[in-house]
C-alpha cells in the first residue's frame, strides 16, 4: 500500500491551501492524499476556535448560528474539503481521517506512515512574514518524516514562471527548486528530496550555501581581500564536492550552485521569491535536550515566500 501525502486540516484558509498543494504534489508523485482532522475536546467547543485562526473561528460561529451540532460540524470540514479536492483534482484519491486528541501529538503520529505531512502557515501581511503556530513548530520539531509548510493564499500559479505576457499562470514551467545546504555536514535526506522534487518538476535545482567569516574577524579585524577570496574558493569547492555524487545520480537535473559570505537564512529567504519549493534540513536529536528545529530552518519557515519542505536527517 503506497504512503499518503497527509494534510493537517482544521478548516482555516492556510490548511485549505495546504490541502490544495498536497493534491498538486500527489499528481506529480502518483500518490493518494489523506486529510487528517484533529479535534481536541474542551469544555466549550468554541473555546478553542480562536487558536485555529479567524477564519476557523468564523466557520464554527456560522455552524453554531445555523444550529449545527459540534459533532456534525466536526465531520463537515474534512468531508467538504475532500469533495472539493476530488472535483478540482480528478484522478487524485482523497481519503479522510478524524482523530481526537492533542493536535501536535496526533499529527506527529499520523505522519509516521506518510510520504510527507503538509501543514498551513498564516500570512502576517504587513510584517512581511508568515506565522507557523505552536502546533506546526511542534510537529516540525518532532516528526522524522518530511513536513511541508504552505502559506495561506498560496496558488498553483505562484509556483510557476510568468507567461510571456507577464501574467501568473499554472500552465507555464515550474520555478526552480531551492535547497539550503550546510557543506560542513551535508546530509543525504534533504539533498535527495530536493533533487527528486526538481526532477519531478523538470526544473533546475538551485543550491545555496551561506558562510561566515571566522569569529575573530567579527570583532573589528579586517579581512584581507586575498584571504576572503581563498576562503570563498574553498567553500565553493566543498559545495561542488558535496553535490558531485548527486549530479551523477540525477544527470538530467541542472544544478546551480551559489556560495556566498553572509547569513544562510537571509540568502535562502531572498532566493525563495523565485522558487517553487524551498528545501531545508533538520537534524534529529534523540536526547534529553528535546526537539530542535535550528535557527536557519526556523527563520526560513517564518519568512520564505514559497512552500518550505523540512526534511529530518541524522
Amino acid at each position: 500500500m503506497p504512503r499518503t501525502i497527509t494534510v493537517g486540516l482544521d478548516g482555516s484558509a492556510e490548511s485549505r491551501a495546504a490541502a490544495e498543494w498536497a493534491a498538486r504534489e500527489a499528481q506529480l508523485r502518483g500518490l493518494p492524499v489523506k486529510l487528517v482532522h484533529v479535534w481536541e475536546p474542551v469544555p466549550e467547543p468554541m473555546a478553542q476556535a480562536p487558536l485555529l485562526g479567524a477564519e476557523t473561528h468564523q466557520h464554527w460561529t456560522e455552524l453554531s448560528e445555523m444550529g449545527v451540532p459540534p459533532a456534525e460540524g466536526w465531520e463537515r470540514i474534512p468531508r467538504e474539503s475532500a469533495e472539493g479536492l476530488r472535483l478540482r483534482h480528478p484522478g487524485v484519491e482523497v481519503t479522510t481521517e478524524q482523530l481526537t486528541g492533542v493536535p501536535a501529538e496526533a499529527l506527529v503520529s499520523a505522519a509516521k506512515d506518510a510520504e510527507m505531512l503538509v501543514l498551513g502557515s498564516r500570512g502576517l501581511g504587513g510584517i512581511g512574514g508568515f506565522l507557523v503556530g505552536s502546533v506546526g513548530l511542534s510537529v516540525v520539531a518532532r516528526t522524522e518524516r518530511p513536513v511541508v509548510l504552505v502559506r495561506a493564499g498560496e496558488q498553483a500559479a505562484d509556483e510557476h514562471e510568468m507567461d510571456p505576457a507577464g501574467i501568473p499562470s499554472a500552465a507555464t514551467p515550474f520555478r526552480p527548486v531551492l535547497l539550503g545546504l550546510d557543506v560542513s555536514r551535508p546530509s543525504a535526506a534533504p539533498i535527495e528530496f530536493a533533487f527528486e522534487a526538481a526532477a519531478r518538476r523538470s526544473v533546475p535545482l538551485r543550491v545555496v550555501h551561506g558562510w561566515n567569516r571566522p569569529p575573530y574577524y567579527a570583532y573589528g579585524m579586517a579581512l584581507e581581500p586575498a584571504v576572503q577570496r581563498e576562503m570563498a574558493k574553498g567553500v565553493a569547492a566543498a559545495l561542488t564536492e558535496a553535490l558531485t555524487p548527486w549530479r551523477q545520480k540525477y544527470p538530467d537535473v541542472e544544478v546551480v550552485e551559489r556560495s556566498r559570505c553572509g547569513s544562510p537564512s537571509l540568502l535562502l529567504i531572498d532566493a525563495s521569491s523565485e522558487a517553487s519549493l524551498v528545501v531545508v534540513g533538520r537534524r534529529i536529536r534523540r536526547s534529553s535536550v528535546g526537539a530542535h528545529i535550528g535557527s536557519v530552518t526556523h527563520a526560513v519557515l517564518h519568512h520564505a515566500t514559497a512552500p518550505v519542505a523540512v526534511v529530518a536527517h541524522d
